[in-house]
């Protein structure tokens, strides 16, 4: 019987909030916990402070002796926040991070003088084991060995009773096996080709660097209520379920007011976070039933993608203090909104100006423009190899599914902005005329401040809309380490602004331009190249999708076609060019994601087939043999009579015993086409099995079972429903 079930529902009835205490102004406890400037300053001696702020700003080496200066400093300040532990924290492709944690305990050879030690050898690197983690090949299993390596740019932190260290992560033979190495790289090439084409406006530029600012959604269920759910336990989504009578049609919970349990886990994760130095922000309701959202202050990316994914893990945590389970997954819900992470993107200068925010000169409008057409032309190039960067088996259900933006790749930049590049479209070819230079300086380029005061509406279908000072990537997926979206962007926007420069300079060089006339020449040409990519109206529409078509756009609904971007020649090319990575990192990438999809789709499949037949068909069979005894009860009552009065019952029968044989035949047919894909010998075969054959079993199981949820006795069902999941708070 459905016991676990109402013991679950009983348990979340009865939850009281947990009480959480403000520890103080979070001004005052903010990043308490991470060795900071200030903690540097105090724990560190003069050299070591300057060594460490000098790799930070210039990427220079720090010495080895100098190390040991710096772990000591490192390991005096930790232990007097009672830290007993150290580890290198890193981020594998898995998706998550990975931590081996070290006591600051050692002893001489015989067991005496134990004492707390941690030196610059320990600070520096550490050796993990390589083999066991996603390598695309880079690795076999005897090969054991891989390097995990301090990134001093992103800020030693405490969690618990451990020191964290944040490191990147390679093979032996210097292949980059973590999200971090490449990320880094790509925004050392970003911060050469910006600082250079800033130059063009300002000579004094000296450093650019990306910032992101990350939008983090998610859904909270009880956790018993999570914990009766097999496919919640094991896929972190649920893979049947009746849509509840009530879902997010009414528009009430949107920024509504926060449930008291809900608000007390908030209150205890933003103490977490301002301890770590996470600078969370914002926190409201989203559209769906039990869905949440919070944001940061933008930060440098690298920090900021850190900062993500160590939040993601103090989630989990927290909620486990709350009794709560959170759900990162892109559509956990059937029929509501799902959850993304948009990621909010742009670059400042080290002389404070932000590359995408238009100024209140023609001057600083120009520099503003020129970055802003240049990241639309990238956009243009590289629109497929965007949408690879955010695929997934999870997004595939959120992506084009009318709350999210669709598989296709398009620009936003609002009505005012598109009349500016139409305005500068028609810029004469060659050197300007006075009348001219004075007209797009006064008229067209001056005027921008004004004109975006008014340009801050958002099109919620557009995966990369301009929102007046930044590009927001809202396709990002909620569960996805923002690093492989962040380092396909900075990537793709540092080629383009390594050939504008080039192509600015031989218009100078070569034509004899001033620097202004080559800088609107160019950007007229781009302008006109990349009108295919800007889209205002409504992505989710028909019409949009026949449209893109005969622009040439890309429209790959599923990860296995997307993902083919990654390894075209093109992309090959471009991260070796810039250094991002070279083919083999590149192929292995390709390789695990394949791999990473192929799973996902093969573990729903067998969760989904043992509850169908372990949960479902069984509670049907109940149900039906209880509608059995009653029309044989009718039948000893009324004889003959009893198929009239008995009409409805044997109907149901029939219908149960329909869906039963549907759940069963799919099931059976589904397992012989994982056999299939098995056998497979490629990584993308199978994954374009697993996608092409195996899952469109999915529907049509789940819509059988859908269908005897309806008509099995509501005691007896054994699974927690939807309105059960979505509405117990």
């Amino acid at each position: 019987m459905s016991t676990l079930r109402f013991q679950a529902l009983q348990a979340a009835g009865n939850r009281k909030p947990v009480k959480v205490e403000e520890l103080d102004k979070k001004s005052a406890i903010f990043g308490s916990n991470v060795f900071n400037d200030k903690a540097m300053r105090q724990f560190l001696t003069p050299e070591a402070y300057k060594a460490v702020k000098s790799a930070v700003q210039y990427g220079t080496k720090i010495d080895r002796k100098l190390a040991d200066y710096i772990a000591m400093g490192m390991k005096e300040w930790a232990l007097t926040k009672g830290v007993t532990h150290y580890t290198h924290w890193f981020q594998p492709l898995t998706g998550t991070t990975a931590e081996k944690h070290d006591a600051f305990f050692e002893t001489s050879f015989d067991g005496s003088d134990p004492v707390e030690k941690f030196g610059g050898s320990q600070l520096v690197q550490q050796e993990p084991d390589a083999s066991s983690f996603p390598n695309g090949g880079i690795r076999n299993t005897f090969e054991a060995r891989g390097y995990t390596a301090w990134d001093p740019t992103s800020p030693a932190f405490i969690y618990g009773t451990t020191l964290c260290i944040p490191t990147v992560f390679v093979s032996y033979t210097g292949e980059a096996l973590d999200n971090k190495t490449p990320l880094l790289r790509a925004l050392n090439a970003i911060d050469e080709a910006a600082t250079e084409v800033a130059k063009y406006f300002d000579k004094n530029v000296k450093k650019v660097t990306p910032t992101l600012g990350w939008e983090q959604e998610y859904f909270l269920v009880d956790a018993a209520l999570a914990a009766s759910r097999p496919d919640i336990t094991l896929t972190g989504r649920t893979l049947l379920g009746h849509a509840s009578a009530k879902g997010q049609q009414l528009e009430d919970h949107y920024f509504g007011s926060i449930p008291t349990r809900v608000l007390n886990y908030m209150r205890d994760l933003e103490n977490e976070c301002m301890l770590l130095g996470i600078p969370v922000k914002t926190r409201h309701n989203e559209v769906a039933p039990n869905q949440f959202e919070l944001a940061p202050i933008f930060e440098e990316t690298n920090l900021a993608v850190d900062h993500n994914s160590l939040l993601m893990d103090v989630m989990y945590k927290v909620a486990e203090r709350h009794d709560f389970k959170v759900l990162m997954h892109e559509k956990p819900f059937k029929g509501v909104n799902g959850s993304g992470k948009h990621n909010n993107w742009s670059m400042a200068t080290d002389t404070g100006v932000n590359l995408l925010a238009p100024g209140k000169t023609p001057m600083s409008n120009l520099q503003f423009l020129t970055f802003f057409i240049n990241t639309i032309k990238a956009v243009y190039r590289y629109e497929e190899l965007l949408r690879a960067s955010i695929a997934s088996a999870s997004n595939d259900h959120r992506l084009g599914a009318n709350e999210a933006p669709p598989a296709i790749i398009s620009v936003f930049i609002g009505q005012q902005l598109t009349k500016v590049l139409a305005e500068l479209e028609g810029v004469t070819n060659g050197k300007l005329s006075p009348e001219e230079k004075t007209d797009l300086k006064l008229n067209v380029v001056g005027k921008i401040p004004d004109v975006l005061l008014d340009n801050t509406d958002r099109n919620r279908t557009s995966p990369f809309a301009f929102t007046g000072n930044k590009f927001e990537f809202r396709a990002v997926g909620s569960s996805a380490n923002c690093a492989n979206a962040m380092t396909t962007l900075n990537t793709i926007v540092a080629k383009q602004l390594k050939d504008f420069k080039v192509e600015v300079d031989a218009l100078i060089e070569k034509k004899g331009l001033k620097k202004d006339e080559a800088i609107f020449n160019v950007l007229r040409e781009y302008i006109k190249e990349t009108k295919n990519i800007l889209f205002e109206g409504d992505g989710y529409s028909e019409a949009w999708e026949k449209e893109a078509k005969k622009r040439g756009l890309s429209n790959h609904k599923t990860t296995p076609k997307a993902l083919k971007a990654k390894v075209s020649k093109e992309a090959v090319k471009l991260f070796e060019e810039l250094h991002i990575m070279n083919h083999v990192e590149v192929e292995a990438r390709y390789e695990i994601e394949l791999e990473e999809y192929t799973k996902k789709i093969q573990i729903e499949g067998r969760v989904l087939g043992d509850i169908a037949r372990n949960h479902v068909i069984p509670t049907a069979i109940r149900y039906q043999n209880t509608l059995i005894e009653n029309v044989r009860g009718l039948k000893e009552i009324f004889g003959k009579d009893f198929e009239k009065i008995a009409k409805e019952q044997i109907s149901l029968i029939k219908e149960i015993s329909a869906h039963i044989e549907g759940i069963n035949s799919n099931v059976d047919a589904m397992i012989e086409e994982r056999k299939k894909a098995n056998n497979l010998t490629t990584a993308e075969k199978q994954a374009e099995a697993y996608c092409d054959k195996v899952k469109p079993y999915f529907d049509i199981i789940r819509e059988h079972c859908d269908k005897l949820e309806l008509l099995v006795d509501d005691e007896m069902w054994t699974l927690t429903k939807y309105r059960e999941l979505l509405f117990t708070r």
